[in-house]
């Protein structure tokens, strides 16, 4: 799998095919790009590592249609109001659509519904996990989280690091409104002239819904499918015994059956291309790259720690909390998936921490 920017996902750059991107360069940000009729790339700026998101704008008839959001920065709110004061023909937004729960997608979702007076669209489970996860601003670490990370093999200090940072991850996003328009795998929705059908796919995140418009030839994808780097899929404390790359692996599997290779990607990071097919196979053939890597380190019993080597091409550091935790999250969906294939064991040993190693043959 390639590396990601903000999440260190496993690396091959070998398995990476040759797409074609037919556009020069992405929007500069605060601008807009047309990539197909009536359908628009917005770039947004990000406070993180992967500093970018893709937002698209589609065609709605009496207004514009908006597939994600950007986080909740003053930033983003300013590269909002740029778009809106430049618009020419008076037309306001018509729904804020959300492929999924993550800040980038879905931060600034309740700023503009209710700016607007438009509904929000999302699947059902990502809106629910999204409104319990922001809750936890309001509380401490809880003690099965702090166990999970211990069982991984955090130190001391970055179990302490880890209850400081708690509950970061709402603040990069506002209140979403008390209800919502729910987005089902398979539905139709009709926005402008086009039908667009929600192609939901999980593992990244826990209902992801992709577009796909069959008469436009385009597939907004959001994180299921990237083209220069790989959705983060990690286990966390709320479900720690979860098989999220099996689900994702599944996911890109349904895409490939179900989305013609002849669609232009609208991807959330990164720039807009042509290859599905062959980007989902070269992302599945990483994996398994990764798994055999993982197999040859676990050969000697390992923690969760001890495989960030094998799997990603850069140092993990306590130094960089954000950093380590996606890289634990990772690596725990590498090994879950292992354990749930029979080709991994684990024990723990009496401090509390999880041991793995590869069944014998």
């Amino acid at each position: 799998m390639d590396q990601k920017t903000a999440a260190p996902t496993p690396s091959d750059a070998a398995a990476r095919p040759v797409l074609d991107y037919p556009f020069e360069a992405p929007p500069a940000s605060g601008q807009t790009l047309e990539v197909a009729p009536g359908v628009l790339w917005i770039r947004m700026p990000l406070p993180y590592a992967l500093d970018h998101i893709n937002l698209w704008a589609i065609d709605d008839g009496e207004g514009w249609a908006i597939v994600d959001t950007g986080a909740r920065t003053d930033e983003g709110v300013a590269t909002w109001r740029g778009l809106f004061a430049q618009s020419s023909d008076g037309r306001s937004l018509t729904r804020v659509i959300v492929t999924h729960m993550h800040p980038d997608h879905v931060g600034l979702a309740g700023w503009l519904t209710r700016k607007f007076h438009v509904p929000l669209w999302m699947t059902r489970l990502e809106y629910l996990n999204c409104r319990v996860v922001v809750s936890d601003c309001s509380r401490e670490a809880p003690p099965d989280a702090i166990a999970f990370y211990r069982r991984a093999g955090w130190s001391d200090g970055a179990l302490e690091s880890y209850r400081a940072r708690f509950g970061n991850f709402g603040k990069h996003i506002h209140a979403l409104p008390d209800s919502y328009h729910r987005l089902r795998d398979g539905q139709e929705l009709r926005i402008g002239q086009h039908q667009w059908r929600v192609v939901v796919g999980s593992g990244h995140s826990p209902e992801h819904a992709s577009l796909y418009c069959p008469d436009l030839k385009l597939l907004i994808s959001g994180d299921q499918v990237l083209p220069r780097i790989s959705s983060n899929v990690s286990v966390h404390p709320m479900e720690p015994e979860a098989n999220p790359m099996a689900d994702w692996l599944a996911s890109l599997d349904k895409v490939r059956r179900e989305v013609p290779d002849d669609v232009l990607v609208l991807p959330a990071h990164g720039e807009c291309f042509r290859g599905l097919h062959a980007r989902i196979d070269a992302l599945v053939a990483g994996q398994q790259r990764a798994n055999d890597r993982l197999l040859a380190a676990l050969a000697e019993p390992r923690r969760a720690v001890d495989v960030f080597g094998a799997l990603f091409s850069r140092p993990i550091s306590e130094s960089s909390p954000a950093l380590l935790g996606m890289a634990t999250g990772e690596s725990l969906a590498c090994l879950n998936h292992l354990m749930h294939a029979g080709q991994v064991e684990r024990r723990m040993d009496e401090a509390g921490t999880a041991w793995y190693q590869a069944r014998q043959a």
